[in-house]
């Protein structure tokens, strides 16, 4: 017999007070934990509340009522909440048309009370094995989207200067260790974050992402610890913070050097209790988020010039993740514009089999100052202006030699704040901040101008 805190959890639900002593009596005896409630809204609540690994319920509750339909019904809500929990469903009323209904909507198995005990425990049994295998293969097939996959930003590795990284990934990745990820923008930072959840335990759950950079100091709080209806002008309902949202899975936060100061200690607290409250409520939360946060920023010089509080990057600092940028990766060069060359060709819809020779040559000796996310770019461009079969040198409108400083004359509105914009982040190493105080921009305006021109 299993231990009890290894033992599956079964969700029992049932209108009847003597039918749920006896289906408890039975599955105790087989080494199960059970819960048990007695209405349709007890069932959602409860497994909004907890993990289940099978749920056994009644489909009527209303005396008056034989047709299942109140189960049926809950059927499907259950689905939408949860669609890997395995579900039998059980009734004294039973037909063929029920059953075959009661499996479209998402049943399992189906059982005529009274029961058989034997063939109702190989029942449950059955289920908590096939619920744990589809759950399994849900956390391999995240994984596998998210390190190797299609449809999404793929870390794309084969450099020795990456091996490092692909180390950390696998040895810190199943842990609920925070990491902070570090390096120089477009260097993949979110893409190993996905990397990182879709290795963890908590894969079963989606990863939660929030953009500090583009969070002005008024909206900090709402945003990550939500709010009460009618906490300001603008509350007009109740709203779930990211932290609550995150509750059991990760919680992404990027360009984490951009907080302000006034706020990171609301941050460090939650980081070392797991409690908050919403604005405009005194009701005190909690939530189990794994942390990963990343910047381009060098966060220990922000320490020391107080601009960033030492207790909290030790908080956010367990592992520290260090991205090279990619002048210093050329290996991974052809393999990441081979997967954007069949990515857009294919959102697209052209017919693309690579690139010409001179193509090649000079995506290898570009400098990339955009790192990965210039590549991605500059691929998607030539898939759009190639009109043969292969993409040419001059579909990627880099700017090499003589010709890598454009005329201003040459270029629209929009591309000259796009050139001033890199050329600012140049000069101030990256640093954000220092970019947009240079250029007279607040930093959430300055960060709608990075994502609007991708940079």
């Amino acid at each position: 017999m299993k231990t009890a805190d290894a033992a599956p959890r079964v969700l029992i639900a049932d209108d009847q007070a003597d039918v749920l002593e006896a289906l408890r009596l039975l599955l105790k005896g087989e080494g199960y934990r059970t819960e048990t409630v007695t209405a349709p809204a007890k069932v959602l609540a409860a497994l909004e509340e907890g993990e289940f690994d099978v749920l056994l319920m009644d489909l009527n509750y209303a005396r008056d009522t034989t047709s299942g339909e109140e189960g049926l019904d809950l059927l499907a809500r259950i689905q939408a909440l949860d669609s890997a929990l395995p579900v039998v469903v059980m009734t004294a009323w039973a037909n063929v048309e029920l059953a075959v209904e009661a499996m479209r909507r998402g049943a399992r198995d189906f059982v005529q009370k009274p029961w058989d005990n034997a063939r109702l425990a190989a029942i449950i049994r059955n289920q908590i094995e096939l619920g744990k295998a589809l759950r399994k293969g849900q956390r391999l097939e995240a994984e596998n989207e998210l390190l190797r996959g299609s449809g999404g930003p793929t870390l794309i590795a084969e450099s020795p200067a990456m091996r490092p990284v692909l180390e950390l990934i696998g040895r810190v990745g199943p842990s609920d260790a925070n990491v902070l990820i570090t390096g120089e923008n477009g260097t993949g930072k979110g893409v190993v974050a996905r990397a990182l959840h879709g290795v963890s335990t908590r894969a079963g759950k989606p990863l939660v992402t929030v953009n500090m950079g583009g969070l002005s100091e008024g909206v900090f709080e709402s945003e990550l610890f939500g709010h009460v209806k009618g906490a300001f002008t603008d509350a007009k309902t109740d709203r779930v913070g990211r932290f609550e949202l995150a509750d059991g899975s990760t919680l992404f936060l990027d360009e984490i050097a951009n907080i302000p100061l006034s706020q990171q200690a609301k941050l460090l607290r939650v980081l070392e209790t797991g409690e908050f409250e919403r604005v405009g409520s005194s009701k005190t939360r909690r939530a189990n988020v794994r942390l990963l946060s990343a910047t381009n920023a060098d966060v220990h010089a922000e320490v020391a010039a107080g601009r960033f509080r030492r207790d909290l990057l030790f908080r956010l600092n367990t592992v520290e993740i260090s991205l090279p940028p990619l002048r210093e990766r050329a290996e991974d060069i052809p393999p990441l514009s081979a997967h954007f060359l069949r990515q857009h060709a294919l959102r697209y819809r052209k017919s693309l089999t690579g690139f010409e020779p001179p193509a090649v040559q000079m995506l290898q000796e570009h400098s990339w100052p955009g790192n990965v996310r210039e590549l991605d770019h500059a691929v998607e461009r030539a898939v759009l202006m190639t009109q043969g079969h292969q993409v040419k040198a001059s579909n990627f409108g880099l700017r090499t030699g003589r010709d890598a400083a454009p005329r201003l004359e040459d270029m629209s509105l929009e591309e000259v704040e796009r050139y001033l914009i890199k050329k600012t982040l140049a000069r101030c190493d990256g640093n954000a901040l220092k970019a947009a105080e240079a250029l007279g921009l607040s930093r959430s305006a300055f960060y709608r101008r990075l994502e609007k021109y991708g940079l």
